[in-house]
């Protein structure tokens, strides 16, 4: 359809804002993470059950408490989350209703707490005395975690009203199918997107340079670069399913980013059952792709990732003194080493080490794999090299949230495989980037580590990593973790 024809139809309303939106003009302030809203949350509510359980015990018995006062709060604190989860009460619509979360926490606790009490029933602990300090128990964890969701409603109100809880969202298509997804989602679901702009292929005549208040930013051969350096969240294809060439294609360069892709469906004649579909206000989508964690998973993996490292921190911190002490004493120069790798997202990051090589002869691009009886390496860096023990200081960028415990390792930005870059090497290399990377990883505990001087190790390497992504839960993460000290020992290609 020409150009001036479409522009006839547009709204007035659409007119009056004729001029293209530049890309984040219509972000007033700083983005609020969702996974971020809910790991605060569910930190919150763990702080608070133990808190009253705590409290509610020392008000209602004399004297400290006991082993088994202990073992009810831990199962009441994992309880009342689990529950929680399970309702899906921890989204983002979800915590935004203040009587949805008054029922939800009033339910998850009864349950968790009745819980405790019946086990202590079966196991023939007198409960008597433990019925009183329920239901003080009850009652405050419910009042106090309440009044942290009165106030969390507030926020969620103000910052979606100011579009910082927007996903950030572009749309591949033209023409007048994607001005009415736009005008549709322009009524009903604005608060939940922002809209960055448009990318066709097809040329001004065909597809406007403009669609409504959006202004087209590029082909689709631009599309992965931006979608990386705005950090988008969601794509919405908004092409005829006819045009399924076009959507292949379009499906195979996306795949490799941490973003959810979406077909919109407003006015296909392919019509199936409401669950099928996901709606943005009441515009039906059909998903594709979908990050590989989701919002939830992430914020448990970010509470999991702090707390195990700022423990970490403080267990190994005489052996970091040591480690440190012997770099510093072994040669002359900094203790610490610190290269650009690649992080979430393909974004670098500064990934912290022991200093393992002469001061002059560090290698901070990695441009030179390290090998066996390498003569850079220092007589200690061989040994903390060989154990992996340069590797502790990335507990602060743990802390940090650049990397996690565990996930992909961190590549060096210009490492090589019989003197290839990786992601020439292996097809799809930048899907592990879908998430954090991380200190240690399924690919390290199968015996992948270290030196990777051959395409094999490389491709091995990164098969583990796709392997871990798309079967990722708490449990993986442990048992990496539980496997990783014997890795250390009995993997012979770390030099």
């Amino acid at each position: 359809m020409p150009a001036a024809t479409y522009s006839t139809q547009q709204t007035a309303a659409s007119r009056e804002n004729a001029q293209p939106r530049p890309v984040g003009s219509e972000k007033p302030g700083r983005l609020i993470s969702q996974p971020t809203v809910i790991a605060t949350t569910l930190a919150a509510d763990v702080a608070t059950i133990v808190a009253t359980g705590a409290l509610s015990f020392a008000l209602w018995y004399e004297g400290g408490a006991g082993p088994s006062a202990l073992i009810a709060i831990a199962a009441v604190t994992a309880g009342v989350p689990a529950v929680l989860k399970s309702r899906w009460a921890y989204t983002i619509p979800a915590l935004s209703s203040p009587a949805q979360q008054l029922a939800e926490l009033a339910l998850a606790l009864f349950v968790a707490i009745s819980a405790v009490i019946v086990v202590n029933v079966v196991a023939g602990v007198a409960v008597a005395p433990m019925r009183g300090w329920a239901l003080h128990w009850f009652l405050f964890a419910l009042a106090a975690c309440m009044t942290q969701r009165l106030v969390l409603v507030r926020l969620l109100a103000n910052w979606s009203k100011a579009g910082r809880m927007a996903r950030r969202t572009v749309i591949v298509g033209g023409g007048k199918p994607t001005f009415d997804l736009i005008e549709r989602l322009d009524r009903t679901g604005s608060g939940a997107i922002q809209i960055l702009g448009i990318f066709d292929d097809r040329d001004k005549y065909r597809s406007p340079e403009q669609v409504g208040r959006y202004a087209k930013l590029g082909k689709f051969e631009d599309l992965e670069a931006f979608c990386r350096e705005q950090r988008v969240d969601l794509l919405i294809i908004a092409l005829p399913t006819v045009a399924e060439e076009r959507i292949l294609h379009i499906l195979k360069m996306l795949w490799v980013l941490p973003i959810d892709v979406r077909i919109a469906a407003l006015g296909s004649k392919l019509k199936l059952r409401a669950r099928a579909y996901n709606y943005i206000g009441d515009v039906p989508f059909l998903p594709v792709f979908d990050k590989p964690m989701s919002d939830w998973s992430v914020a448990v993996k970010s509470i999991e990732d702090r707390v195990l490292a700022a423990v970490g921190l403080l267990v190994l911190s005489p052996l970091l003194a040591l480690v440190a002490l012997a770099v510093k004493l072994d040669s002359k120069g900094p203790i610490f080493f610190r290269q650009k790798r690649y992080g979430f997202n393909n974004e670098p990051i500064g990934v912290y080490k022991f200093r393992s090589m002469y001061v002059d002869q560090c290698d901070a691009t990695a441009t030179r794999l390290v090998t066996k009886g390498d003569p850079r390496v220092t007589k200690v860096g061989a040994f903390i090299r060989k154990t992996s023990l340069d590797e502790l200081p990335q507990l602060i960028n743990v802390l940090k949230g650049e990397l996690s415990l565990v996930g992909p390792r961190p590549h060096a930005m210009q490492a090589k495989a019989e003197g290839r870059i990786y992601d020439e090497v292996v097809e799809g290399y930048f899907a592990r980037h879908k998430v954090k990377p991380g200190i240690t990883g399924w690919a390290q505990v199968n015996g992948w580590r270290g030196e990777t001087d051959t395409l094999e190790k490389i491709e091995q390497r990164v098969a583990h990593d796709i392997y871990y992504i798309e079967n990722w839960s708490t449990w993986l993460d442990l048992k990496i973790l539980a496997m990783t000290p014997l890795s250390l020992v009995t993997t012979k290609n770390a030099y």
